[in-house]
């Protein structure tokens, strides 16, 4: 979660560098963890470094064609990514097994189909249906004051 986090961070403030600091504060982060992530990302070519006072870590990828899958895949050893051979055993284990298998594999097509610009969307979308619940509960506590 901790690549992810970062890489929408990062991805949805393209436009100046974030500190691994403001990244790890704002969602809770060991700030240690936080810069091995950022080194995997950096690595992977997805951000890159700024240096300088104003620096930090910025987002080189294309936001459009960058899946969460492809950010997972950097940390962790994902089911379904490799095909697996067919295993022996008893009808009810291969049953499971197929079962097990085929939801793999509807997770990845689906993580494989969500856009880091599809997800910042979706955020954003979000915090904008929140604002005016937020808004109008703060009017309406005001006025029953």
């Amino acid at each position: 979660m901790c690549g992810l986090y970062a890489t929408l961070e990062l991805a949805a403030h393209a436009g100046r560098p974030r500190s691994a600091a403001e990244i790890a504060a704002k969602y809770g982060i060991s700030l240690n963890h936080l810069a091995k992530v950022l080194r995997a990302l950096v690595r992977a070519r997805l951000v890159e470094s700024v240096r300088g006072a104003a620096g930090g870590y910025r987002f080189c990828g294309n936001p459009k064609r960058v899946t969460l899958l492809d950010i997972i895949a950097l940390f962790e050893d994902f089911p379904g990514t490799e095909p697996e051979a067919a295993g022996g055993g008893a009808g009810e284990k291969q049953a499971l097994d197929g079962v097990l298998r085929e939801i793999d594999e509807i997770t990845v097509a689906t993580l494989r189909s969500v856009s880091i610009t599809a997800l910042i969307n979706i955020v954003g979308k979000q915090q904008r249906s929140a604002a005016p619940a937020q808004g109008g509960g703060a009017k309406l506590a005001a006025a029953g004051e």
